[in-house]
Formats: structure tokens, sequence, C-alpha cells
């Protein structure tokens, strides 16, 4: 890691340096957008003190929500719309259907009508956000409000594409990356401030143990991540026509452990927080009194609801990314096979028993990893903004781990292309 990082620094890789500084430039941009205020918005009449069920959003802004930032909303609607149109691919909608059987252009097509209709829900969300924690407020002062918060991820969704671009990485993921590391340092001052009371001597050292302990296990949950987000299931594959020994290499079909990434937990998260923005939005006392009861995740019917959420839609991505069949005819098609498995069905059930077996795995890490944060909560008399892991840490570790894979890549790539020149030239 650290000789890649230092190869960075190389004098013959300086464009690679000058993607790497214009991608710190774009995030230095966001962080900046998220400590603006949308303009009109009076402190004294904002409610988001206790976000609830939108603390998910709060910290993959970097805390843009509960400011009520330009850019509160972040990336978001987009995410959003992306679920949708995965959803609509799966022969509900033809056309939809249709352009993901074609390639690059279907998947510049599908991307534009994904972002329209992640505009179209940034406003609706804007909308229902300002109506629900700006107190008093007038349906065209709502109106204001949801346009600026639409601005603000029209924006933020451009600055991803510039990124992605000109800078390394995925845009989008870094800045969602780059939000919630924003707020690990407040973390763990408040960390530090609730373990450790530094007026007590008696204490002082009982503090500064415990304060060490939880360091210790946030980073052995980071260790866990990573090992998971790194684990895959090969399956070998042989060619009728080729040979391992001609090939010089085995051939493998990868599947991660963890397939489906934290698009189940966003999923869950968004589901069971409908009661509660509903709750909050028609202003109901009754209502709201039996959602907080028995929906909310610090109860344990929400609970229990949003784990057995997570497991279910963890199971439904990774289908709905990874297919058996269309993976049995890809094979069939290019001539290969699973040595021991006949082709067609045989291979279709082997696979479908393969990525149930790692699923469930993957499944139950998910809900873990997302159930954390609630339950330490619960135990804990540290303040809210303390929690141990949770969905942003897995999201910081995915992000960080695809980063630098593309940034080995581009190094390797490099190498290679220098090498081969020289070999060129000299002979």
């Amino acid at each position: 890691m650290f000789t890649t990082i230092k190869q960075v620094f190389q004098p013959k890789n300086k464009d690679l340096l000058k993607r790497l500084l214009f991608t710190l430039f774009g995030l230095i941009i966001y962080k900046i957008g998220t400590a603006i205020v949308v303009p009109g918005i009076d402190r004294a009449r904002l409610g988001t003190d206790n976000l609830g069920f939108l603390e998910l959003i709060n910290v993959m802004g970097g805390g843009a929500l509960e400011r009520f930032s330009i850019f509160a909303l972040g990336v978001m609607p987009y995410i959003t719309a992306s679920i949708i149109i995965q959803l609509l691919q799966m022969d509900i909608v033809p056309y939809l259907a249709e352009l993901a059987k074609q390639g690059h252009t279907g998947r510049m097509k599908t991307n534009q009508i994904t972002r329209i209709l992640g505009i179209i829900l940034a406003f609706i969300q804007g909308y229902m956000m300002s109506f629900a924690f700006i107190k008093g407020g007038t349906v065209w002062s709502y109106m204001q409000f949801a346009t600026v918060l639409t601005a603000g991820t029209a924006f933020t969704l451009w600055l991803g594409d510039q990124i992605t671009a000109k800078g390394i990485g995925n845009g989008i993921s870094l800045i969602i990356m780059a939000g919630i590391i924003a707020s690990l340092p407040k973390m763990f001052v408040d960390a530090w401030s609730g373990l450790v009371d530094a007026s007590n001597t008696q204490g002082l050292f009982l503090g500064i143990t415990m304060f060490t302990l939880f360091v210790l296990v946030y980073l052995t949950i980071i260790i866990g991540i990573i090992y998971v987000e790194s684990a895959e299931r090969r399956i070998p594959i042989q060619y009728a026509n080729k040979s391992t020994a001609s090939l010089g290499r085995q051939t493998y079909m990868p599947f991660k452990l963890n397939s489906a990434g934290v698009v189940p937990v966003i999923f869950s998260s968004a589901l069971i927080s409908i009661p509660t923005l509903l709750a909050r939005f028609i202003k109901n006392d009754q209502f709201s009194l039996f959602i907080s009861k028995w929906l909310s995740m610090n109860t344990i019917t929400g609970f229990i609801l949003y784990i057995a959420f997570i497991i279910a839609f963890c199971y439904f991505y990774t289908y709905l990314q990874l297919k058996p069949k269309e993976m049995a005819d890809n094979l069939q098609k290019n001539g290969g096979y699973i040595p021991g498995i006949r082709p067609g069905k045989e291979t279709i059930d082997y696979v479908s028993r393969i990525l149930n077996r790692i699923t469930i795995v993957g499944a139950i890490f998910l809900a873990v990893i997302a159930g954390l944060p609630i339950v330490f909560g619960i135990f804990s008399s540290l303040p809210t903004s303390v929690s141990i892991g949770g969905t942003g840490l897995l999201i910081i570790v995915g992000v960080a781990l695809e980063t630098y894979k593309q940034l080995e890549s581009q190094l390797v790539a490099r190498t290679y292309t220098t090498t081969h020149s020289s070999r060129r030239k000299r002979g």
C-alpha cells in the first residue's frame, strides 16, 4: 500500500498526482457547501435536533442535514432513483429492460433517466423535509427551500461527475465517503468527553482505558469489514477449446461475500422510515405515538423489522445483480463450463446454491454492522453522535478499497506501458 502511494508522487506519474489533487479540491468544495445554510432559514424555527431515521442521511452528508445546508439532501435522491430504475428494469418497464441489454449506449440513456428522476425526487424530498423541520413556513417558502435543496443535489451530482472524469475513482462514492469522514473527528472528541472526566483524578485512568477500548473495538470492526469486503468465492471455469496449461492461469467466476454492498441497508432504512416521515407530515398525536412505540428502530419490533428487511433486500439485490440463468447462458455461449457440472439447468442450480450460501453470510454480516449503532445507542450513555460500526463505516471501507484498487490498476497499467515501450525501443 505504501509503495503504491509512494509511486503516485514520482515525477513520471505527475498527471496522476494532478488527478489526486483535483479530487481533493472537489471534496473540499463539497465540504464548504455543507456549511452554507439554505438562505432564509431561521435557526430558531429549525427542528433538526432529533433527526431519528434521517441520521443516516445526515452522516453521509457530513452533518449537512442537521445544519440544513444547501447540500442537505446530498446524493441520496440519486441513490434512491438508481434503486427504483434497477427495480423497473426487471421486465416491469419494457423500455428500461431493453436499455439494460444495449451495453454502453443503454447505460448512458439509463443514467440520464436516473438523474432526471433523482432531481424530481430531490424536490419532493426537499419539500417534505422543509415542511417537517421548519416551523411556521408558508407553501411558497417551502417551495423556495425545496428548490435550493434540489439545486444543491444537482450541483453535487455535477461535482461527482467532474471528480469521476478528472479525478480518481467514482466521484459520487468519494463525496459520500468524504461526508462521513468529516463527522469522525467530532465523534471521537465526543467519545473522549463522554468517557474521560479530567476533573476526577480517580476515574481518569478508567476513562482513558475505556476510550482506548472504544478505539480498539472501532479498529477491529474496520479490519473485519475489510476482510469481509475483500472475501470472495471463486468458481473455476474451463473453456472447451482452451486448457488451463495453455492459458497459463486458472479462470474463475468470482462472487463477493457481500455482493449487495450497502444498498440493502439504505433501502431498508428508507422503507422503515416512511411511517415516521408520514407521522411528521400528518402531525397526528395518536399516529405518532403508535409509530414511536412499535416501528421506531429503538424498539424491539422496529429493530427486528429493520434487520429482517436488510436480510431480505440483501438476497433480493444480490439476485438482481447476479442472475444465475444469464451466467449459465453466457458461459454456454462462450464455450465455458464449470468442471464437474453440466451446462444448462445443472449449472443454474449450482450457481444458485453457491449464491444462497454466501449471501446468508453476507446478509448476517450486513445486519450486524447496521444494527451495532442501534444496540450501542440503547445501552450506552454516550452522546448520539458516538456510535460503533454502522453503514457509514461500511461505506468508508468499501469506497476506500475500491479507490485504492483503481489507483493501483492505473499504476500497473502505466508501468506495463512504460516497460513495453522500452523493450520495443531496444528491439
